[in-house]
């Protein structure tokens, strides 16, 4: 039985993609530094508060949170970067990425267990699993839940 499920493709660091499913993304914005209220003693990954459709969207460096180089770093203050706003149960999380890619169908059947040994102890919490697509590149699929419910905004909600 074919299960496609359609994702939303992203840069992750220089040369890794990502993706999460489209099912949990509410929207995806261009967001830049100067509009992120900053939140004194909040861990690294959480660049902030971002004033969406006149809500608090917290926004996280997804990079920085996933144990790669923080994006915000190389950004300047004139950068755009994406935001992709996920949703859960009326509680919203914005990820901060480099780029977007694309919208993917991909097999679901196909996705393989993630496992340690392939991949950076602070990405695994939060895969589901990972695609191997026709160019033999590794695709994380992240575990959109997993973000939203980390541990380490529960200080905040």
């Amino acid at each position: 039985m074919e299960t496609k499920d359609k994702f939303l493709s992203f840069n992750l660091g220089v040369r890794d993609t990502a993706v999460i499913s489209l099912q949990y993304i509410t929207e995806v914005l261009q967001v830049s530094l100067p509009e992120i209220c900053g939140v004194p003693q909040m861990p690294s990954c959480v660049l902030g508060i971002y004033n969406w459709r006149g809500e608090m969207l917290w926004l996280v460096d997804l990079e920085a949170m996933l144990g790669y180089p923080p994006i915000s770093q190389g950004a300047n203050l004139l950068s755009k970067m994406m935001a992709i706003v996920l949703e859960n149960n009326g509680k919203y999380l914005g990820l901060l990425v480099r780029q977007l890619i694309d919208i993917e169908w991909l097999e679901t059947h196909q996705m393989k267990p993630p496992s340690a040994e392939l991949f950076y102890p602070k990405i695994s919490p939060f895969l589901e699993g990972y695609f191997i697509n026709e160019s033999e590149d590794v695709i994380f699929n992240l575990d959109a839940m997993t973000i939203i419910q980390a541990p380490i905004w529960k200080i905040h909600h």
